[in-house]
């Protein structure tokens, strides 16, 4: 009897074995944030007049490798840590910039400048829809990803009305100068994230909802 409570006592004691998804990913939530970031900055520079239109191809590397195949990564570790929200967030994003390279490179010669401009809006317009029912559910994230996403939903929407005008560049500057400050908050939600996870505790506060 005294044996089989010892060996009883002593599977109890064990720890339970965890998961390969609780063990070893790590939070891939900073990493697609600063890809974000470091790309919507770099073309955002562009949109806002500080940099000229000749140098728009140089931001393709980052789109390609950095925006969209690092938020690509980032939003397949979401899925595996079960977060809905981050892994659609993530993984549509870097499509968005592995389409935005693609379609830098295969405009078509022979279609009326008009033509795409338009193109170019309504493409713009879809990625305004899609962030704009994004940003509800943001609200309940943290204060941190919500400032994102109304301030992404914003440039994406005054890029829409500025293609769809004409290419009119009031407009796109101002999306820009928009972009500028959504690169700004994304790469704060970056920051806090890997900052507070190498200190263990709230360094820099995200403002849970």
């Amino acid at each position: 009897m005294a044996t089989r409570t010892g060996v009883a006592q002593e599977v109890t004691n064990r720890p339970t074995p965890t998961t390969v998804g609780e063990a070893g990913i790590a939070d891939p939530g900073p990493l697609g944030l600063a890809a974000f970031a470091g790309t919507t900055f770099f073309l955002s520079v562009v949109n806002s007049g500080m940099l000229g239109d000749s140098v728009e191809t140089v931001v393709l590397g980052l789109a390609l490798f950095y925006g969209g195949l690092g938020q690509l990564l980032a939003g397949m570790w979401e899925f595996t840590k079960g977060n809905t929200f981050g892994a659609l967030a993530f993984t549509s994003y870097g499509a968005f910039w592995m389409s935005f390279w693609y379609l830098l490179n295969h405009l078509p010669a022979d279609a009326p400048e008009s033509d795409l401009f338009h193109g170019v809006g309504v493409y713009l317009l879809v990625w305004t829809i899609f962030t704009a029912y994004m940003t509800v559910a943001a609200t309940r994230t943290t204060g941190a990803i919500l400032a994102v996403f109304v301030l992404l939903t914003l440039t994406f929407l005054v890029l829409s009305i500025g293609w769809l005008d004409g290419h009119s560049s009031t407009w796109i500057k101002l999306g820009g100068w928009i972009g500028i400050l959504t690169a700004l908050a994304a790469w704060y939600a970056s920051f806090a994230g890997v900052v507070n996870s190498t200190f263990r505790r709230v360094v820099f506060p995200v403002f849970p909802r």
